[in-house]
């Protein structure tokens, strides 16, 4: 679990966070949505440690991150996995040998273990065959699955993935979306994604936290965005006639079984808060 409580971040006179504070729990996929210059990004980058929040903590499992020693946040540090945008995989070195770096960097064990465990990520992903190929002579859809299998070799318990989806086809973005979610629920997981893909957040977004100008503007689920009032919410989700006809028909949908009382009580409560 993720606690950011209050947090605050600024650049000299401009302040980027105002006061977020929001729960990411383990085994769903945690969210952050908002618009260019929402403070999306400058959130996860202080919730990881590459910024310093300038107040408010930020708590890994009820343990204060931000009050830590360099090497007390390096403990820390060794449960997390990161998706980069652009996969970052390292030209010079193989399939294989990418996923091992970590392993390389951080982790124990014998080569024989070390190769075992980088095998057993990439079947996991489905690349076992591209094990000696190099970056070059493979699909965009693969560099992020190898991204991924380097993610989680090291057995993370927070995962952090941005933009995971960018310059990729609808359809191997939804495969990517899949396998983020299954290994999620898999191995119970804190993943917390930073994403501008409305497939992603209609289709695995358990837990939405939707920035503003720097503040969280809304937070809720997948399911409970179908019946939310919130106008900006709303006026960035379902942006395209397209998406408002789409939102209509999950309206429908929930309506034909039965679910949208449950919906409806549960955004009123957040009104009401």
């Amino acid at each position: 679990m993720i606690e950011l409580q209050n947090i605050r971040k600024g650049f000299g006179e401009k302040e980027i966070l105002k006061g977020v504070s929001t729960i990411m729990e383990p085994g769903k996929v945690n969210l952050i949505i908002g618009s260019s210059g929402s403070g999306k990004t400058v959130m996860m980058k202080c919730i990881v440690g590459l910024m310093n929040v300038d107040s408010g903590k930020v708590l890994y499992d009820n343990q204060d991150f931000t009050a830590m020693e360099e090497k007390e946040k390096k403990t820390i540090r060794q449960e997390i996995g990161m998706l980069f945008q652009g996969s970052a995989l390292f030209d010079s070195m193989t399939v294989e040998q990418n996923v091992m770096f970590p392993l390389d960097m951080f982790g124990t064990g014998t080569l024989k273990e070390k190769k075992a465990r980088v095998e057993e990520c990439l079947e996991r992903v489905q690349l076992k065959e591209a094990a000696k190929k190099f970056p070059a002579e493979i699909s965009g859809g693969m560099k992020k699955r190898v991204g991924i299998a380097r993610a989680i070799v090291l057995n993370p318990k927070y995962l952090f993935c941005d933009e995971p989806n960018s310059g990729l086809d609808p359809q191997t973005s939804l495969l990517i979306d899949k396998l983020i979610t299954e290994l999620t629920k898999e191995y119970n997981i804190t993943t917390v994604i930073n994403t501008h893909d409305m497939n992603t957040v209609m289709e695995s977004g358990d837990h939405i936290v939707y920035m503003y100008q720097g503040q969280k503007q809304w937070e809720g689920s997948n399911k409970d965005i179908v019946f939310s009032k919130d106008q900006k919410l709303n006026d960035f989700i379902f942006a395209s006639e397209f998406l408002r006809e789409a939102k209509e028909m999950r309206q429908l949908e929930m309506f034909k079984d039965g679910k949208w009382r449950e919906q409806l009580k549960k955004e009123q409560g957040k009104e009401g808060k």
